[in-house]
């Protein structure tokens, strides 16, 4: 009998302590969060945005880390403009063209949600030619909109909280 029940021990242990692990997910820890994008990937992100149907704003998540986010933009047409007030905003232009407007006020602004404002277009605020290679910063709370698309234009925005 004792035979028995150690044979059971050295079956059952090492079952139990298996099943207490942690599983990896289908890929690891690197399909939860992905670390890197080649410029093939992001290639693609932009075809298949390109084949979406039209409209102005087509954005796809880059790089997801809550809370930050990292998006590629393809803009095909002027859309509305925007105030993230827990956020800045930090554009790339990847290429195509602009002019981006900061500042000033939005025109009939609504509100999206508790953190976003949109509206019809900015009265007042700089406007800058943007072109591939620019980078522009947007900071927290401040209205921004590209007023004009030369084209298309494709970004990169990177949304970064407000610190407390």
């Amino acid at each position: 009998m004792r035979l028995l029940i150690a044979a059971s021990l050295v079956v059952i242990a090492p079952v139990v302590v298996l099943a207490q692990q942690p599983q990896p997910g289908p890929a690891g820890a690197a399909a939860a969060l992905k670390m890197f994008q080649t410029s093939a990937d992001i290639a693609a992100i932009v075809e298949r945005a390109k084949a979406q149907p039209a409209q102005p704003l087509r954005s796809t998540p880059l790089f997801q880390s809550p809370p930050y986010t990292v998006s590629v933009e393809y803009r095909t047409a002027v859309a509305t403009s925007a105030v993230h007030e827990t956020e800045a905003e930090l554009f790339y232009v990847i290429d195509g063209g602009g002019t981006m407007v900061i500042g000033g006020q939005l025109s009939e602004p609504q509100r999206t949600n508790a953190q976003n404002l949109t509206g019809k277009a900015i009265t007042g605020g700089t406007s800058q030619k943007v072109t591939k290679g620019d980078f522009m910063w947007v900071p927290a709370g401040a209205p921004h909109w590209f007023s004009a698309i030369d084209g298309t234009l494709t970004l990169m925005s990177l949304h970064l909280p407000v610190q407390k």
